[in-house]
This record gives C-alpha cells, structure tokens and sequence, in this order.
C-alpha cells in the first residue's frame, strides 16, 4: 500500500559514495539530500529535518561520532534516526556508536537490502522485509480453469521477492488464489499467488487498476532469480555495487 515518501541525508566527504548510496535510494523511492561535512549537514538540518541521516564516521573537519552527538543534544534534531554506514568496522566503534544512539550501524560496502531494511526498520512502524522494484514486465495471470481464473497477459509494475501489483482492467476479487508466470530477461518465473488487494479503477498505491499479490508458492530458484534480477536493477551503473 502506498506510504509516505521518506527524506533521507546522506553525509559523506566522498563524493562517490554520496553518489552510489544516492542513486541507489533513489532508485528505492526515497528523496534524497547529500552533504560532505557535518557543518553542512547541520544547516539543511535548520529549516527541516530529514526523516533518516546517513553518516560515515570519517568526515572532513566534525567527526561522525560528534555529528551524532551534536544531533542528539540538539532538541529538534535528537528524535531523528541516525544510521552509520561507514568503511570502520572496529566492534569497539560500534558499541561507542550504538551507546551514543545511533540506530544502527552498517559497515561498507553494504548490501542493498541490508540497507533497505534497516530504514524500513528504524523509520516505519510496520516495516517492509523486501525491496519493492518499480518495473515493466509481461506477467500471465490465471490458467483458465475456474480455480485459476482466464488466462490473460498482463502487466507487473512492481516487483519484490514477496510479491507483485499487476496493472490489469480485470482484477480478480480479494484472497483469490492463482497461478502466475513473470517473464524475466532470459527466464519465466512460475508461481502461485493470492490476491491481497484490487482496484477496478485508477486508485490504491499506483493510481492504476490491478491487484496486489503475494506469492504463496514459488521454487527456491526461481525466487532467487527474482532477488537477482532486482539486485541488478537496482544496481545498475553504480560501482560501488556492483559484483
């Protein structure tokens, strides 16, 4: 279902990292601000506060822990979660990090759905456990028997290792149960799906008629081939993820 759009402050002194994490939030749905020192992210900070920061713990000039500090004594900023995501991996800076109140601690490279979860997880009150991966793919709904519904060709325009919506004039009622084949670049993804959710006209969370679906049965391959296929989407042009 549709939910607010999340700000998110990225403070790094490298610009490819601000770059790579940038794009790749982007890309998750997220707004997105950068700053290169700590100095600058206080004052994007001073008219609205972004609803995540981001922060690597060597900065230029501030460090990252008295950022940190500095947030969590200020009494409009303190409330803001403050995820480090930072090329140090020694225990005993996380622990510092951890007791001074960041919210989670990540250490670089980071994996794109490590990260997504852990600000589905410190910014949501029902946090999503998949990446949802805007898209355009032929999807076949149905089989044609009366279990299954009639068997159309479709559109998916979003995917997760969850689930799918799939945008269609004919969406099938509320806990249907039907088989569903995605045709990935190079691979056909069979599974079956229940209907969570459907819109006979342009509402819910795409503004588009469809139905939202979960798989409820799927092989193990090809449930990785779908994880792999929005990993490499999402990951596309930028390095610093790139396998």
């Amino acid at each position: 279902m549709s939910r607010e759009v999340r700000t998110i402050l990225i403070v790094d002194g490298s610009a490819a990292a601000l770059f790579d994490i940038g794009m790749l939030l982007r890309r998750l749905e997220y707004r997105v601000e950068t700053a290169r020192n700590a100095e600058e992210a206080l004052r994007k900070m001073e008219d609205a506060g972004p609803s995540i920061v981001l922060t690597e713990i060597a900065l230029p000039t501030m460090s990252g822990i008295n950022f940190l500090k500095r947030m969590k004594d200020h009494p409009h900023l303190k409330t803001i979660p403050v995820v480090m995501v930072t090329s140090e991996t020694d225990d005993r800076m996380r622990d510092t990090c951890i007791r001074m109140g960041c919210a989670a601690y990540l250490c670089k490279p980071v994996e794109p759905d490590i990260l997504y979860r852990t600000i589905q997880a410190v910014s949501e009150s029902v946090p999503r456990a998949n990446i949802r991966l805007k898209t355009s793919l032929t999807v076949i709904v149905g089989d044609g028997t009366a279990m299954g519904g009639a068997e159309r060709t479709e559109s998916a325009i979003a995917l997760s290792e969850g689930g799918l919506y799939v945008r269609t004039l004919y969406p099938q009622p509320q806990k249907a149960i039907t088989p569903v084949s995605i045709l990935l670049p190079g691979r056909e993804i069979r599974a079956k799906a229940v209907v969570l959710y459907s819109y006979a006209t342009a509402a819910g969370p795409y503004k588009e008629p469809g139905m939202g679906m979960q798989f409820i049965e799927m092989p193990d391959e090809d449930r990785n081939a779908v994880k792999a296929f929005i990993r490499a989407q999402l990951t596309r042009d930028i390095m610093t993820f790139e396998k």
